[in-house]
């Protein structure tokens, strides 16, 4: 074995470090090469002739299997939980007010009901009772009208105003609406 194919074998063995030392152009074998470049057949995997390629085990570095370490795989995890963490609550928030949307449309139609259950009011007054959970209370009250008041005529129109509360846990819904009655409402009426 020659003094350069010993020399180009132990500069195959150092690695990528040393790769001044596989340069082809330094010394040229079997035909002259233009500086900078290698001939082809040197680009052959194992040559002894030309620059050694770099494997997987160089490329990571000596005594490091390719593979992740247990901090990048620890930071992963916690990255991951974090968000496993906040999807859940907010699917949780989701169902508690899906819950109290739900809570709150029964109260309002439950209101709504008890308002239009009263079309002509006669007198005044306030009512009460439940439904299932719910608590309401109905307040139907006379509303001064000046303006269709004339003296000495009998009234030909009212107003009344009708107050509903719907109450249940710690929330509250409440509906209020006017009825203008012709007369005394519900009464017969005299006949001229």
């Amino acid at each position: 074995m020659t003094s350069r194919a010993r020399r180009v074998e132990r500069a195959a063995r150092r690695g990528p470090l040393f790769e001044h030392a596989n340069r082809l152009d330094a010394a040229p074998v079997g035909g002259a090469t233009i500086p900078g470049r290698v001939r082809r057949d040197a680009l052959k995997h194992g040559s002894h002739r030309g620059p050694r390629r770099a494997t997987r085990s160089t490329r990571v570095g000596r005594g490091h299997p390719g593979g992740f370490t247990l901090l990048e795989v620890l930071v992963a995890l916690a990255i991951l939980s974090l968000t496993v963490v906040a999807s859940i609550q907010g699917f949780a928030a989701g169902l508690r007010l899906l819950k109290l949307s739900g809570e709150h449309q029964e109260a309002v139609l439950i209101a709504d009901q008890k308002a239009r259950e009263i079309t002509s009011p006669t007198s005044g007054g306030i009512e009460s009772g439940t439904e299932g959970p719910y608590a309401w209370e109905r307040e139907v009250k006379i509303v001064a009208t000046p303006d269709l008041d004339i003296e000495g005529r009998a009234a030909k129109w009212r107003v009344w105003a009708i107050d509903v509360r719907v109450t249940w846990g710690d929330r509250q819904v409440s509906v209020a609406t006017l009825r203008t009655v012709a007369g005394d409402g519900d009464q017969p009426r005299p006949q001229p």
